[in-house]
């Protein structure tokens, strides 16, 4: 499971750095490599296009994957109290009620010695 999260999270950095190296304008950090014979402008801004895309999908792809990964709890899990009441004032025949205080006035048996 923990090798899930390094995933998501080195990608997430990857994507990061992927977008922030773009500029629609042509003014980002692309746009330095103007000088370059072997990539020019637009192949390097369709090249961060198609990272930031595939870097995308990957991302979403991990984020399902650690979804149906993590654990998730059972029927039989204690229900909180407020559950339980509610429950109770729905369907008074659905689970036994708690024992009640005594009513006032009412005497109650002490030992004696």
């Amino acid at each position: 499971m923990a090798v899930a999260y390094v995933l998501i999270f080195i990608v997430c950095i990857l994507l990061i750095l992927v977008v922030l190296v773009q500029n629609s304008k042509g003014g980002g950090l692309a746009a330095n490599f103007t000088g370059s014979q072997v990539m020019g402008v637009r192949k390097t801004a369709d090249f961060l296009e198609k990272a930031t895309w595939t870097l995308a999908g990957v991302l979403l792809f991990f984020c399902i994957t650690a979804n149906l990964l993590i654990p998730h709890q059972k029927e039989d899990v204690k229900k909180s109290v407020l559950q339980e009441e509610i429950k109770n004032a729905v369907d008074p025949t659905a689970a036994p009620k708690l024992p009640s205080a005594p009513a006032q006035g009412v005497p109650t048996q002490e030992k004696k010695k």
